[in-house]
């Protein structure tokens, strides 16, 4: 039995500094996934996806410890967000038209066969209604730009807007894939203006000429 990994700790994607966009490659990693449309705060949707994947998550970090010998921590709730109009996201701030897909990060020893086990115990005791919606799906992003926020989901849009039309620009790069965000601190216990989200988002280079 190995030590208790905590990803939040030991993995360079969920590293981030507060007033500094950093430029990185991000790995490809694998998720546990759930998609849904508006609101995060009103809709249902969003609060059935979330009540899917943690089960599943933990279903998965216990066999990992019992049949690998292998326990983590597991890791924080992460968030792919968009919109036909992605100024949504830095003026008007319309929820209702946002696309989301919640995430959980599962580590690279975890398997499709595990992912499928753990489905069924699930799916045999008290099942979440959207369990069958959960998917266990890589991510590759490759070149991003990250940052720390701290503070309130909604007091965002500023960050992003120096984001989208100043550091991207400005560093010859273009947006290139979804708005990406990383809770590090669990908003039910962390008063608004306290939290901390790693906001990301990936990029490719402009070509040269």
């Amino acid at each position: 039995m190995t030590g208790k990994i905590d990803f939040k700790k030991s993995l360079d994607t969920y590293q981030a500094r507060h007033g500094r966009f950093r430029v990185m490659d991000v790995p490809v990693m694998q998720y546990l996934m759930g998609d849904g449309h508006g609101d995060p705060n009103t809709s249902p949707v969003y609060t059935e996806a979330l009540e899917a994947l943690y089960p599943v998550a933990y279903k998965l970090k216990f066999a990992s410890k019992r049949d690998l010998g292998r326990d983590y921590v597991v890791p924080p709730l992460e968030g792919l967000w968009w919109a036909e109009d992605m100024d949504s996201f830095t003026s008007d701030r319309d929820k209702s038209q946002w696309d989301w897909t919640m995430m959980l990060m599962v580590p690279d020893w975890v398997d499709h066969a595990m992912f499928a086990d753990s489905i069924d115990h699930i799916r045999s005791s008290k099942r979440p209604a959207r369990l069958d919606d959960v998917r266990f799906e890589t991510l590759s992003e490759g070149l991003c730009v990250q940052t720390l926020h701290v503070g309130s989901f909604d007091d965002e849009a500023d960050v992003l807007a120096e984001l989208h039309h100043e550091f991207i620009p400005g560093h010859d790069l273009r947006m290139d894939g979804k708005h990406h965000e990383v809770y590090l601190s669990d908003f039910r216990k962390v008063t608004p203006e306290k939290l901390r989200t790693i906001l990301r988002q990936p990029v490719v280079r402009n070509q040269a000429g």
